[in-house]
């Protein structure tokens, strides 16, 4: 049993270490041994927990994106007949991280689509996969809003899911070399607050 909290432990670390280096750093520019070091973690070791750096990146996405998941999920719970509301609220709050942050990172799923996103196919699944559970948790909430009256019915859920994803990521990418949150502020007000409206 100890050895098992242990090893999740570690494993655990591992990942936190991996997301935080891959943000700051990239996939290319970060190294296995600047990881290990970071936590400690002999090298060898490493193999034992992800047996490569790619299988490694491919659970790092996925690691990342769990919070966000789990952000979501509780905004639309919690959303009191009102998704459209609870879609624009869980935005507004990742904006208000982003320029408590100074606009450093972005989206770790966007700089790594950017990176590596069609050189690595593991990586590559692995980005897709979390940007679709990403867009199908926007898709449902948005679907709740057009049961509720607030978003337009002449277009589906997944279509504007889609598009606000693809906005949404250009926008971060935007707001990176501007340093501004004008570009995400943009892409939800010019959809949520505009052209999904019912």
């Amino acid at each position: 049993m100890h050895e098992t909290t242990k090893k999740q432990i570690n494993r655990e670390n591992l990942l936190n270490q991996g997301v935080t280096l891959l943000m700051e750093q990239g996939y290319h520019g970060t190294g296995l041994k600047e990881i290990l070091d970071a936590v400690q973690i002999p090298k060898g070791s490493f193999y034992n927990y992800f047996g490569s750096k790619e299988n490694f990146g491919a659970e790092v996405i996925q690691h990342y994106i769990e919070p966000f998941i789990k952000q979501l999920t509780g905004h639309l719970q919690r959303s009191e007949g009102d998704a459209l509301g609870a879609l624009r609220r869980y935005f507004d709050e990742g904006i208000a991280d982003l320029e408590k942050a100074d606009f450093k990172g972005g989206c770790l799923l966007g700089n790594l689509i950017g990176e590596i996103g069609d050189t690595s196919d593991i990586c590559q699944k692995s980005l897709q996969s979390a940007l679709n559970r990403y867009r199908d948790l926007l898709q449902s909430g948005l679907a709740k809003a057009q049961q509720q009256g607030t978003v337009r019915t002449d277009k589906s859920a997944e279509d504007m899911a889609d598009l606000l994803v693809n906005t949404w990521q250009g926008a971060l990418l935007r707001m990176k070399i501007e340093k501004s949150s004008a570009p995400l502020k943009q892409c939800c007000q010019e959809l949520l607050g505009d052209f999904f409206k019912a």
